[in-house]
């Protein structure tokens, strides 16, 4: 390694510089397109082209938009947040108010929380998924070093998307809070540093056999800028000091104290009505004589017993303590509150409340790239702020979506009364799809030429699915056993055409038997399929490849599991659908869910299965789009289970339709894990 040429006091750490002693160039790969896969309370505007796929930016007018209703759509997006962000810097860089993220800071790799199962108020534990454990070796692999590279990496990028006149809050425990300060200052300077906030999160220690007991995180406040916004906040006085300090106005009742009315730095007496009195030596009064006399006219001013003037100050007046970086007055949440979510790191609105009002105005662009259960966004949503939120986990941002739905029924808005029962303003889940598939695929075979690279995919994936490769067919790629193998491509959706092409190569060779491997799946396939695989006596299985494939430490430790698909069946007013085509007899329509099933529930944890009566208890939310165009999922009608109400309703609407034509209905279905099963039926309305 070359000699480092070190300018100010920083961090160092392996892989931290190059071999020539500069900073390693952060990988911003990207931009990616992002995919829109679900839009929620918004309205569909206008018919789209046939495929038209609308993107991240279509709506993005840049700058602040005035109001929700200038083109503006939050976004919710499932993806690691470096790609994430590096995608959003094409757009966003610059444009974000207030940065507000709590990384993980724990040094063991314990995911799980507690989840409810079905109708009752059972519990188990939902474990970490692989792609969890992913984020957790990359971050703690290898101790301190790789925590610092993943943190360096995003700090760095968010940076860049964080405005000249915007604030950072960084949530750290005592694990990391030294490493964090010494990044922050190193990407946004020393000077920039505003605060080091503590929070009281624990209110009760346990006997220690050595040392303190550990009650407190720190928070970081930074600026990029050399202005930001700051509002003063402010808290009810501790009882206890009210108690000590304050004194009961014998004629009126009211509580009031004296307060001082000089200040260090020498300065002329004063006149206190026939009194001319001099402050002590050093000291001036703060304010002015006709200050002074306009107060001494509405009996503000006291005198002591010992002849100095003071301030009357009544305790119905004042707005409260003036909040400082030792916060208290704030408690954690306990399981038993509304608002926990069975996460054991999930931080209360109440903490995040302070900080959006803080450190931001009605309309400012809020983000959180690390927003688990979504509090953050949530805080935002309810206080007027636009926001981007993203997590790795797909079942925290199914939690979060159903988060957002809820606050119309949540009664905790007195940020603003006039919000109360309102939905959440329109917002989006986005992911990168077949992008960061695409990126996959570039790093992990990197050939130049198109067929040996399609040849190593085709391979690897036969591989890991534990079957070998087959030559001479044009729609199977292997062989497991028995069974005939087809693996769909990285960057499209496993089509029926698909299906039917490689049943056709089966039956050429007497083989009855078809396992089929897909990333996505076309809308509607599972149903219309199995019908045909049936009649032309093949045996179909339909097995989803994990996004943990994209994760090399987890193919090498062989925790790949290829689940069959889920499905479901439904009746149309009562009907069950032929083929996806039911004539109401009328325009309005009801949507009745009458089966659900999740064939891998030998791999489902046994306590998870235990607690399973009936097939509903399955399903933890449903949705559907009444009038799907091709383009993107419109929410229009939903049901799903919260902490506070394990109903879920199982038939949908009534819809009306407001002329005849023919209709395509997509029904989306999330399960107990998070994991969403889709089917598109089309019904003629006469």
């Amino acid at each position: 390694m070359g000699k480092i040429n070190i300018k100010n006091t920083e961090l160092v750490w392996p892989d931290k510089y190059d071999e020539e002693g500069k900073i390693r160039p952060i990988d911003r790969s990207g931009p990616y397109p992002f995919q829109i896969v679900e839009n929620i309370n918004s309205p569909r505007i206008g018919t789209p082209r046939k495929h038209e796929q609308m993107t991240l930016y279509d709506t993005w007018k840049g700058g602040k938009a005035e109001t929700f209703e200038d083109g503006w759509s939050n976004k919710l997006i499932w993806g690691d947040n470096k790609l994430v962000m590096s995608s959003l810097l094409e757009r966003f860089a610059g444009k974000i108010d207030l940065i507000y993220i709590d990384p993980p800071f724990a040094t063991g790799a314990d995911f799980r929380f507690r989840v409810h199962v079905g109708d009752e108020e059972e519990e188990v534990t939902k474990e970490h998924s692989i792609l969890e454990e992913k984020a957790y070796r990359d971050t703690w692999g290898r101790g301190p070093d790789s925590y610092l590279s993943m943190m360096y990496e995003r700090l760095s990028i968010m940076s860049e998307l964080l405005a000249e006149d915007g604030s950072i809050y960084v949530h750290t425990g005592w694990q990391t809070s030294h490493f964090i300060r010494n990044l922050l200052e190193e990407m946004f300077g020393a000077g920039n540093l505003v605060n080091e906030i503590v929070w009281q999160k624990i209110r009760t220690t346990k006997s220690q056999t050595s040392g303190f007991g550990n009650v407190h995180d720190n928070l970081y406040l930074f600026t990029k800028g050399e202005t930001s916004f700051y509002k003063t906040q402010r808290k009810e006085l501790d009882p206890r000091y009210v108690q000590s300090h304050y004194r009961r106005d014998p004629k009126t009742g009211r509580l009031y104290r004296g307060v001082s009315l000089i200040q260090k730095g020498k300065g002329p007496p004063r006149k206190f009505g026939d009194k001319v009195i001099a402050p002590p030596p050093g000291r001036h009064w703060i304010w002015s004589q006709e200050r002074i006399d306009e107060a001494l006219s509405k009996g503000l001013i006291r005198l002591t017993s010992g002849g100095r003037p003071e301030k009357i100050q009544f305790f119905d007046e004042i707005e409260g303590d003036i909040v400082d970086d030792l916060w208290t007055d704030i408690y954690p949440i306990n399981s038993q509150a509304l608002e926990s979510l069975g996460y054991a790191t999930q931080k209360p609105e109440a903490l995040l409340r302070r900080i959006v009002e803080t450190s931001s105005e009605k309309g400012d662009l809020v983000a959180d790239f690390f927003c688990g259960t979504g509090t953050t966004l949530a805080v935002a949503e309810k206080m007027g702020r636009r926001w981007i939120g993203c997590d790795l986990s797909r079942y925290a941002i199914h939690l979060t979506r159903k988060r957002l739905l809820e606050i119309e029924n949540s009664k905790d808005l007195e940020d603003d009364s006039k919000n109360y029962g309102k939905k959440a303003r329109a917002f989006e889940i986005l992911n990168l799809g077949r992008y960061e598939r695409q990126l996959w695929q570039i790093k992990t075979f990197n050939q130049k030429d198109e067929k040996q690279v399609l040849y190593e995919y085709l391979a690897f994936m036969l591989r890991l699915y534990g079957a070998e490769p087959l030559s001479g067919f044009s729609s199977i790629h292997g062989k497991k056993g028995s069974a005939l193998v087809y693996v769909g491509s990285i960057d499209s959706p496993v089509t029926i055409q698909e299906i039917l092409d490689a049943i056709s190569d089966c039956k050429s060779v007497g083989q009855n038997e078809l396992h089929v491997l897909g990333w996505e799946w076309e809308m509607g396939l599972n149903d219309a399929i199995q019908d045909i695989a049936n009649k032309e006596a093949i045996k179909l299985k339909l097995r989803l490849i994990p996004h943990e494939v994209l994760d090399k430490q987890a193919v090498e430790r062989g925790d790949i599991r290829f689940f069959e698909l889920a499905h479901f069946r439904i009746e149309i007013n009562g009907k069950m659908p032929n083929r996806g085509n039911v004539i109401p007899s009328d325009k309005t329509l009801y949507v009745k869910l009458t089966d659900f099933v999740i064939p891998h529930t030998d791999l489902i944890p046994k306590d998870v299965r235990d607690n399973i009566k009936k097939w509903s208890d399955w399903i933890d939310y449903w949705a559907l789009d009444f009038d799907f165009k091709n383009d993107t999922f419109h929410n229009g009608w939903v049901s799903y289970r919260t902490n506070k109400n394990r109903n879920i309703s199982l038939k949908a609407g009534p819809y009306t339709y407001k002329s005849s034509g023919k209709y395509k209905i997509f029904v989306k279905i999330i399960d107990i894990f998070g994991i969403d099963t889709s089917q598109i039926f089309e019904v003629e309305v006469p």
